[in-house]
């Protein structure tokens, strides 16, 4: 039996939302969660985490940090990926921002800090970036967005993407760094093909079922977890549209990892409100595909130009994204006070579904974030 676009959604959805686990066995089982510092009402890998986590509630990855096997860096977007992945990546002997090895072709004073800032990482162990501006004194940079920025900072910035540095933990949301090591350059042609064919299935288990399309730009975006290795990305693309499932459907050549069956899916009857950069919703493209609308992120966009909201977070209802919420907490500052209201403002595609599934199902999954929030005052008004 051919497979269908309602086949795709169901799978989309289904293979994304298994049966919660612990913190640790979910970031195994995704390798790489996306971060975002906005929090709206939270940040966005603890929104994605909530709901493959059991009894998950916001925070808990940035306070169990030092515990888990995990470490921040940047796969196809900045975020949390497991050591294991990480190791696939390092060490990197070519970066978008200079990587600092001995063999590079910094200009000597680039080099010269950069030696003198590990040399005081060494010596202390764990650095904040206050105290190492507070010793250098290097001044200020234009950052990648056109802004200021401390030099010292954007040194340690682009010596943590080269793998120089890790971050061992965060004091309240500031990374603290320390030195990190890793295993020499793999150098044979077989070794890197291996590693990248692995990075390939690891973008593949997240974010599958890509149409073609989607899946070359996900793909093209390990330049950025491997830029040592780029030239070597459009045959990697080749292989995985060979060794990945696939099936035309709709006119359109979807992938998916090939232990994975997309009719073997059931409809499930809940409902969830997504973070932007979930799994589920994070391909634009494929969100247009599979639901019939367009998706956009506004927290960027200027407030009067704004369709659906700052941080509006996609509503799925079973295998269907119906529409969308904006949440905020009323009497609220911080992780600190657990107290507030819990506002929503939301909308629908068509019209609110009224049946009492629908409705049973939403205040469940409002229940859901009040806990993840920690927040012990019901209420929600649309």
């Amino acid at each position: 039996m051919p497979i269908t676009l309602d086949d795709l959604r169901r799978f989309t959805v289904a293979r994304n939302f298994p049966e919660p686990t612990t913190l640790e066995n979910a970031l195994q089982r995704m390798g790489f969660v996306q971060a975002d510092p906005i929090r709206a009402p939270a940040r966005a890998q603890d929104l994605i985490l909530r709901h493959r986590v059991k009894d998950y509630r916001a925070g808990d990855l940035e306070r169990l940090y030092t515990t888990l096997d995990v470490e921040e860096d940047f796969f196809v977007n900045y975020g949390y990926v497991t050591r294991s992945l990480q190791a696939l990546m390092h060490p990197r002997s070519n970066s978008r921002v200079h990587a600092f090895d001995p063999s590079s072709s910094l200009p000597p004073g680039q080099k010269k800090r950069a030696k003198l800032l590990l040399d005081f990482v060494r010596e202390h162990g764990e650095v904040h970036p206050r105290e190492v501006d507070e010793h250098f004194a290097h001044g200020r940079v234009t950052n990648y967005w056109g802004g200021s920025s401390n030099a010292t900072t954007h040194l340690l910035d682009a010596m943590h993407y080269s793998g120089l540095l890790r971050i061992a933990r965060r004091e309240k949301g500031i990374r603290i760094y320390k030195l990190h090591q890793h295993e020499p350059v793999p150098k044979g042609a077989a070794e890197r093909r291996a590693r990248m064919d692995a990075l390939v299935d690891v973008t593949a288990r997240i974010y599958a079922p890509l149409p073609g399309a989607s899946l070359s730009f996900y793909l093209r975006r390990l330049r950025y977890a491997a830029p040592q290795w780029q030239k070597e990305i459009p045959t990697a693309v080749e292989r995985a549209k060979q060794r990945l499932a696939h099936a035309r459907v709709e006119n359109v050549d979807w992938y998916w990892p090939p232990d994975e069956n997309p009719t073997a899916y059931a409809t499930q009857e809940t409902v969830r409100l997504l973070a932007p950069f979930d799994p589920v919703v994070h391909d634009r493209a494929r969100f247009e595909r599979l639901w019939g609308w367009v998706y956009r992120f506004e927290a960027y966009t200027p407030a009067a130009k704004r369709k659906l909201g700052y941080y509006a977070m996609p509503l799925l209802w079973r295998e269907r994204v119906i529409g969308w919420a904006n949440l905020r907490v009323i009497g609220w500052a911080n992780l600190s006070v657990k107290n507030g209201k819990l506002d929503a403002d939301s909308d629908y595609i068509d019209s609110k579904p009224r049946d009492r599934a629908f409705k049973r199902d939403l205040e469940s999954e409002m229940e859901r974030m009040r806990a993840f929030l920690r927040l012990n005052e019901g209420g929600f008004a649309e």
